[in-house]
């Protein structure tokens, strides 16, 4: 046999060798693979918290997660279709009071994952208004309007509602979280007057010094929890995944360190919450069934 053709034939092995081993080590990793678990959530500040720290503890158990970007309302209607696995970010009992009397029969609602939480208007805590009957009397300081977020928002309805009931002046108008907080930033930053919709936990109750308006009507309800929803049959196709997402459930101030991180120039909510899980591994072990 000539040197070439000894060489050939080592190759030759060497590659079916390879290709044996790539091939078995392909089968480890699709073994090893759990499913896809897909999240949708809303770009709100809270909700984006506790998507991703969800998000790293499911890759954590093994899993693959899909995360998608919706408006509440559409989020609640993925998961009766199936289109998405879980919402993190339902607002219950009165925030999205219409979500779930409409679809709460065709999700599974697996109760609060935090409790403490609080829907209402919110002023500069300087402003001379105290109450939401007071916006009136100081309309034009307002500028006639009060700064809300993404239409269809529970507490965009809601502030509605307290618009009529009230008989208040002031316009509601739509935008986003984002544009919501850039618009208080700047009006604190001029010391001027602005009302916006808010709710608890948020990062701009650390970031500014505000207050809640008192609410005599009890438009904005009580004390809300923000509850996780759950496609009906992930209990069934995705065990594991459906304990992790059953036991998630932290409190305010969790999820405020994380709003936190996440508010610094530059920072990456899912980076963050890799770092609160590495800085928390006995709330992890809760959720994982491991304690």
């Amino acid at each position: 046999m000539s040197v070439l053709t000894s060489m050939g034939s080592r190759v030759q092995t060497l590659t079916v060798a390879l290709a044996a081993c790539t091939s078995m080590l392909g089968g480890m990793a699709h073994a090893e693979s759990k499913g896809t678990v897909h999240l949708a959530y809303v770009e709100w500040s809270s909700n984006i918290a506790s998507t991703n720290v969800a998000r790293v503890v499911l890759e954590k158990a093994g899993y693959d997660v899909k995360t998608t970007s919706l408006a509440a309302a559409v989020a609640w209607q993925a998961t009766k279709t199936h289109d998405a696995d879980a919402f993190l970010g339902a607002w219950l009992p009165t925030s999205q009071a219409d979500y779930a009397k409409q679809i709460g029969d065709a999700v599974v609602d697996l109760g609060p994952n935090l409790d403490g939480t609080k829907l209402g208007l919110a002023v500069p805590a300087y402003s001379e208004a105290n109450s939401i009957e007071d916006l009136n009397d100081h309309a034009d300081a307002f500028n006639r309007e009060i700064i809300g977020i993404d239409p269809g928002a529970g507490i965009q309805r809601l502030t509605e509602q307290a618009v009529k009931d009230y008989g208040l002046t002031l316009k509601l108008r739509d935008g986003s979280d984002a544009t919501m907080t850039a618009a208080l930033g700047n009006a604190i930053k001029r010391h001027e007057d602005i009302v916006v919709t808010a709710w608890t936990p948020h990062w701009m109750f650390a970031r500014w010094d505000l207050k809640y308006l008192d609410d005599p009507k009890g438009v904005y309800g009580g004390a809300e929890q923000i509850h996780t929803i759950a496609r009906k049959g992930l209990k069934e196709d995705l065990p594991g995944a459906y304990k992790i997402l059953d036991n998630f459930y932290w409190a305010p101030d969790d999820m405020g360190k994380v709003l936190l991180m996440n508010e610094a120039e530059g920072s990456d909510p899912y980076e963050n919450a890799k770092k609160w899980v590495d800085e928390n591994p006995e709330k992890v072990k809760q959720w994982l069934g491991e304690s």
